[in-house]
């Protein structure tokens, strides 16, 4: 797994640690001509616009299903459809009116959410290889676990041995590529010394004003530039969390604005953080690729990193390439995530893990709004 965060010293390129995937050596991009290109999760190479409508109904279904799942007691999870519809997994038959009455659908299921999560503990205990990743997947009511091209054989049947032993609870597949890390929202950021991230959503502290990114940023550097010249300087005192967590935050002399980059002339304002769902049609801007869109397709995901395991993490099909580290991912003026790593590129597609926001909001008593 390679850090998504862009380089820009040969002479730096090695390893640097970056939330939520296994890392090894740094990919340097060009940090001029960068595409602004947007797209649906379904064509990760189409210049369609992001869909505002089904997001917003995706927004309001998602704050639905988790209002749900607390009166059945997260039994087993939840997920949106296609078309926005609430699903709630359960192993008691007798929620299944508490559910419906709230015009969702009531889904029995063989494994609870404790279930699933003891069998994400021994995969933790027994496989926690370098370029693997695990998450519950509601939609099959199992733990799916991936291991990327750097998993050799054996390392794959260690996986596979260990997922058998725990009776049907995990699926084990390939996933193509190499699982890596990527670094006003979206907009890019220099590190003194070099390096590329893209900035996730401006905060207000106690402190003072201040912007969250990822933690591998910051734990390149503390002092952040607006211009690869690194003559004008955005904000210093950079400090963070990773691995463990992909978070991290930097003090600015004078607040920024509370919004994030659309890539088309235009931006998104932000008034609160909120808590993905799975299925949920999401947006992610980053200063390489600008804005794409895709789905959570899993939460609480575990990634291995050669410097250390990530956990917490939100599974989507948007795709990311090094330089979007740290960028925002969001649901209309919802804020969501960090851009953490992930697998492929925006021009095949692919997998990206984000840090979830509120966790870093909380950890250094952050506001957003």
């Amino acid at each position: 797994m390679t850090s998504l965060l862009s380089r820009t010293r040969a002479g730096r390129r090695a390893a640097v640690v970056t939330a939520g995937l296994a890392t090894a050596a740094i990919a340097a991009l060009p940090l001029t001509g960068t595409s602004a290109t947007t797209t649906d999760a379904g064509d990760p190479t189409s210049s369609a616009k992001v869909d505002v409508a089904q997001a917003k109904s995706d927004q309001a279904a998602a704050k639905k299903a988790q209002a749900i799942v607390k009166k059945v007691d997260g039994d087993a999870g939840a997920y949106l459809t296609s078309s926005s519809k609430v699903v709630v997994n359960i192993t008691d038959a007798a929620d299944a009116k508490v559910v419906e009455q709230e015009g969702a659908t009531a889904k029995v299921v063989a494994h609870s959410a404790k279930e699933l999560k003891a069998a994400e503990a021994v995969l933790a205990e027994k496989a926690s290889i370098p370029g693997t990743s695990w998450a519950i997947d509601p939609t099959s009511n199992r733990v799916l676990a991936t291991a990327d091209s750097t998993v050799s054989a054996e390392e794959l049947a260690q996986l596979q041995s260990v997922a058998k032993s725990l009776g049907g609870r995990v699926e084990v597949s390939r996933e193509a590529g190499t699982l890596s890390t990527t670094a006003r929202g979206g907009d890019a950021i220099w590190a003194q010394g070099g390096g590329r991230c893209s900035l996730g959503f401006n905060v207000r502290t106690a402190q003072g004003p201040a912007f969250v990114t990822a933690g591998h940023c910051t734990d390149v550097a503390a002092t952040w530039y607006n211009d690869s010249a690194q003559t004008s300087l955005l904000g210093t005192g950079g400090t963070g969390s990773f691995p463990g967590n992909d978070y991290g935050i930097v003090r600015t002399s004078t607040a920024g604005p509370s919004t994030v980059n659309l890539y088309n002339g235009s931006t998104q304002a932000i008034t609160g953080a909120g808590s993905a769902t799975v299925g949920q049609t999401v947006t992610r801007s980053g200063s390489t690729t600008g804005l794409f869109s895709g789905r959570v397709t899993a939460l609480n995901s575990t990634v291995n990193y050669a410097e250390g395991s990530v956990t917490g993490l939100i599974r989507t099909t948007v795709c990311a390439e090094p330089g979007d580290s740290g960028g925002s991912l969001f649901a209309g003026s919802t804020a969501l995530g960090l851009t953490s790593g992930g697998s492929g590129d925006c021009t095949s597609g692919g997998t990206t893990y984000f840090q979830p926001v509120g966790e870093a909001l909380s950890a250094y008593g952050a506001s957003i709004g």
